[in-house]
């Protein structure tokens, strides 16, 4: 998806982020507008899963690191084919994850959407769109490595309203560029 037309590309800010959280903390929603906020495509994560990997989440069953690792291998590989930037909507829940796509894309940013388990089953619950289910949510954050410390990480509250939690990103994303 294409969120570039008629923005400005803000050079003080990075190019390449990926917006990531457990399922239900708004990695689409704040995605978007980051990626039209820097003036970038969005590359939805969930669109890259393979279908093996949906179906098994569709029946309730956790994806694994195995499930996970083509996955975040074919993300990493689209991060790099966009030498212009992009904002990248995806779960990368594990540290480890989190490096494999930092050595895809040299100075990658994240943005973690940090929310309670009890808001991300409400969001996950309320959700009539999407395969994953609330009976997966429990698994998410017992595979959650909590990012806060790491380097070229902006923690924020995903229980904010949403163009708050937006401005507090883009906030913190251009903090980092400016040390």
């Amino acid at each position: 998806m294409d969120r570039t037309e008629g923005a400005a590309v803000r050079p003080d800010l990075p190019r390449h982020v990926v917006v990531m959280g457990v399922s239900g903390c708004g990695k689409s929603a704040v995605g978007a507008r980051i990626a039209s906020a820097l003036g970038l495509p969005l590359v939805e994560g969930d669109a890259f899963h393979p279908e093996a990997n949906i179906a098994k989440m569709r029946a309730g069953q956790p994806l694994t690191d195995d499930d996970r690792a083509g996955w975040l291998a074919r993300l990493g590989h689209e991060l790099q084919s966009r030498s212009e930037g992009a904002v990248l909507a995806c779960s990368a829940l594990r540290r480890s994850y989190r490096d494999l796509l930092r050595a895809a894309v040299p100075n990658l940013r994240f943005v973690h959407l940090a929310i309670t388990q009890e808001e991300s089953l409400r969001r996950v619950a309320q959700r009539s769109d999407h395969f994953y289910p609330p009976s997966l949510v429990a698994s998410q954050f017992l595979t959650l490595e909590d990012p806060w410390g790491e380097p070229g990480v902006v923690v924020v509250d995903g229980a904010l309203p949403l163009e708050q939690g937006v401005a507090q990103a883009l906030v913190g994303l251009g903090k980092q560029c400016s040390r």
